[in-house]
């Protein structure tokens, strides 16, 4: 008890302490960011532009995909360009040529090394100066910048509207022809890539760093690395050696078997009855099992357009579904599909633990699956009429696209989908709150259950803190709120607590020391995971501070993943412990490859992009889909796939699983994706980060390095991975029709009503 309450002191603790830091910060990144000039005038006093049409510029960027289309700041997709590097690197050629030409009548290129240094150091000035008024919010231009301005104007319109020199580059680049076809909107969205280039370049007041801390490498305009992020990797290193001596100390001193000492002869799961409202859980794994298709199939669509980026195997497909709406599909629906495995898993276990189906439960469980379809589907359709160019800016930002990964979904959806979670909430509340009630060793699992619950519906309200002409620093900000706290974050905990329940109803654990075990993981992980969040946001317009804070607590995340390896062979003993835990084979089989993906995917994939020096070459390539695509899914998408084999085994508890189906398809599924990381992403991002290093952040994104025959040929090797993979989702999706339809199972194994007991 009194070990209890220590870790609770310690959870509050950690929790309280951490959110101030991040809250303080985020303050500082309103006060800090790159400011949006009301004007942009050239130094004769003529207007080139407003802010007025820099924010209008965003919306245009924001509907035609967004992040989903090239990146901006290094976040969003791969294929197209970064544009705020490609936009910097062509403005400084442009202007270098200019001079070159002006004065030594022959193109930069030309010039011997030591006329081209000079006029390096000369541009520098030029791009680098400061030359915002921060009490007239006018930021004053050179004619010569202004000439830049107008050049790539024109170069961007081309590329963005119809012009045939450019059908070879939208190819590359995965960009339809008239992707924006108002001229207007053409010329806004340049102001806004001017915009976001300025603030990669310009040096914030009073500092020698740009204001997203010299991102985007490129040595031509002086934006290399600094000694703040060397300093920072190397006290983030130092900070994850202390915190794995710490850990292994502390585990050493306090591990406990939680395995129980009384393991019963038979299942005791087979003797619960299955609620009404647990039952209506069904058709949600349904839905699951349905957008797990969709997805992959969606997903190989998106990889197929970074080798033809006009279509699909010769099917003009960009004309209906160009690639920035596959891809957000892509990722839209993983997170759609992942959120309703683990809320519909929380339906089913909360009366499943207090033995009460309240009244209604039902009722409000199947109104949530329909408000859940209508999420989906209206979603998805709004961001088809956004990206095909069919919506105001206005419309676009309450049904259409917001241009942010992960959060694309228009407001109205964002409302819609934050009202669903608090009706789950009630939901979950309402069914555990007798349990809750009653003092037991089990009360402090479920205030964690509880906790977890809470913080999945409150925080995917991070998500409505922006608004539609929102600083993009802010912007960013808050979007990591909902993709790190809300996904990476309280998800997690959710999950390391519904697991714990598991096994503790089936008195495979004993229930105080998985209690205490609970608490200890969640410290552990939010005591890094919190903070952590600002490693996304070291280049991201946001002060010195967020890098040095972020580098530190991001390598704290990476320590609990030294013992992975106990989760793993724990869960491994658990599942041969009695014969009759054989039946969950698959679900503790799905928890041991989560153990793995955890450490590969969220460890190593992950720490080798986390650490600032690392991150200021990789941002933006494709160590950043290598780590997401073994942590999302690797991790959270085959924990969603564990808990609903889970649920599926008590709402069909009667019938003994075949094991070559459900076995076909959790090989190929992890197989699949290993050879997908290995053979294709891994390999591309690391040459990517050589010429980042060596030639800059352009060049690694550029058509003339992605183009290459052997990058070509490295993406074609995706297939491989991709095919094993999609016929493992493939067998999952039969192996769950089979449950219904009875290929799945062995028949007439035994009569579980005789096992039955009501509540």
């Amino acid at each position: 008890m009194k070990r209890t309450k220590k870790l609770w002191i310690a959870f509050a603790l950690v929790v309280g302490l951490s959110f101030a830091v991040l809250i303080y910060y985020g303050v500082k990144i309103y006060q800090q960011a790159p400011p949006i000039p009301e004007r942009v005038e050239v130094e004769n006093g003529k207007v080139l532009f407003t802010g007025t049409d820099i924010s209008d510029g965003q919306n245009v960027w924001q509907s035609i995909g967004g992040q989903e289309v090239g990146s901006v700041w290094g976040h969003g997709a791969y294929v197209a360009p970064d544009w705020t590097a490609d936009w910097l690197h062509r403005e400084a050629l442009f202007i270098l040529n200019y001079w070159s030409e002006k004065e030594d009548g022959v193109s930069y290129d030309k010039l011997n090394p030591e006329r081209q240094s000079a006029l390096q150091t000369r541009l520098q000035k030029e791009l680098r100066k400061n030359t915002y008024n921060a009490d007239t919010k006018t930021l004053t231009i050179s004619p010569l910048r202004a000439l830049a301005f107008d050049h790539l104007r024109n170069y961007y319109s081309s590329l963005f509207s119809d012009d045939p020199a450019f059908n070879k580059l939208r190819d590359a680049y995965a960009i339809p022809k008239e992707t924006i076809k108002d001229p207007e909107r053409l010329r806004q969205i340049n102001t806004f890539f001017f915009w976001a280039s300025w603030a990669c370049v310009t040096e914030r007041p009073g500092e020698n760093v740009s204001y997203t801390h010299n991102w985007p490498s490129d040595k031509l305009i002086g934006n290399v690395a600094t000694g703040d992020l060397m300093l920072w990797t190397g006290f983030s290193v130092i900070m994850l050696l202390f915190g794995i001596g710490v850990l292994v100390f502390y585990n050493a001193q306090h591990q406990e078997d939680e395995i129980s000492d009384e393991i019963p002869q038979d299942d005791p799961l087979l003797s619960i009855t299955s609620t009404p409202s647990m039952r209506a859980t069904l058709k949600y794994f349904w839905i699951v099992t349905a957008l797990i298709l969709l997805q992959v199939i969606l997903g190989v669509v998106t990889a197929h357009f970074g080798v033809e980026g006009g279509g699909f195997y010769g099917i003009p497909l960009d004309q209906i579904m160009p690639y920035s709406l596959s891809r957000t599909w892509h990722v839209q629906l993983a997170i759609f599909w992942i959120a309703t495995s683990w809320l519909a898993t929380g339906l089913y276990i909360a009366p499943a633990v207090s033995g009460y189906e309240p009244k209604y439960q039902k009722l409000g469980v199947n109104f949530l699956f329909i408000a859940l379809l209508i999420i989906v589907a209206g979603s998805m359709v709004g961001q088809w009429m956004a990206i095909m160019q069919k919506l105001g800016f206005a419309e676009n930002f309450w049904i259409g696209h917001q241009g942010y990964e992960y959060v694309d979904l228009g407001r109205f959806w964002q409302i819609f989908l934050f009202i669903g979670l608090f009706l789950w909430l009630g939901l979950m509340v309402r069914a555990l709150w007798p349990a809750l009630i009653q003092k037991g060793n089990s009360r402090n699992l479920l205030i964690m259950f509880i906790i977890s619950s809470v913080a999945i519906a409150m925080f995917y309200g991070a998500g409505l803190m922006w608004g539609k002409r929102s600083n993009l620093a802010v912007a960013e900000y808050w979007r990591w709120w909902v993709v790190h706290l809300w996904v990476e974050g309280f998800f997690e905990v959710f999950a390391t607590v519904v697991a714990a329940f598991l096994f503790v109803r089936m008195k495979l654990l004993n229930e105080k020391s998985a209690t205490l075990n609970v608490l200890f993981s969640t410290i552990i992980f939010l005591s890094g995971g919190i903070i952590g969040t600002f490693h996304h946001l070291y280049f991201s317009g946001t002060p010195t501070g967020v890098l040095a804070l972020g580098s530190t607590f991001s390598a704290l995340e990476v320590v609990p993943l030294v013992i992975i390896g106990t989760e793993a062979y724990h869960n491994y003993r658990i599942s041969r412990v009695k014969p009759w835990v054989s039946a969950y084979k698959w679900p503790i089989y799905c928890l041991i490859a989560v153990a793995f993906w955890n450490f590969l995917g969220a460890g190593i994939f992950g720490f080798i992009i986390n650490p600032p020096i690392a991150l200021y070459y990789m941002q933006g390539l494709n160590t950043t889909p290598l780590h997401g695509h073994t942590a999302l899914f690797g991790v959270y998408g085959i924990l969603g796939i564990g808990l609903m084999l889970f649920v599926l085994k008590g709402l069909y508890r009667q019938n003994v699983w075949k094991d070559s189906l459900i076995s076909f398809s959790f090989w190929s599924i992890n197989i699949g994706l290993f050879l997908m990381a290995i053979l294709s992403l891994l390999p591309i991002g690391l040459l990517q980060t050589i010429a980042s290093v060596n030639e800059g952040m352009w060049y690694a994104r550029s058509a003339e390095f992605m183009q290459q025959p052997l990058m070509n040929t490295l993406r074609w090797m995706r297939v491989i991975g991709d095919t094993i993979f999609a016929f493992g989702t493939i067998g999952l999706a039969l192996f769950v029709i089979g449950l219904k339809t009875g290929w799945s199972y062995e028949k007439g194994n035994f009569d579980v009503e005789k096992t039955r007991k009501t509540y």
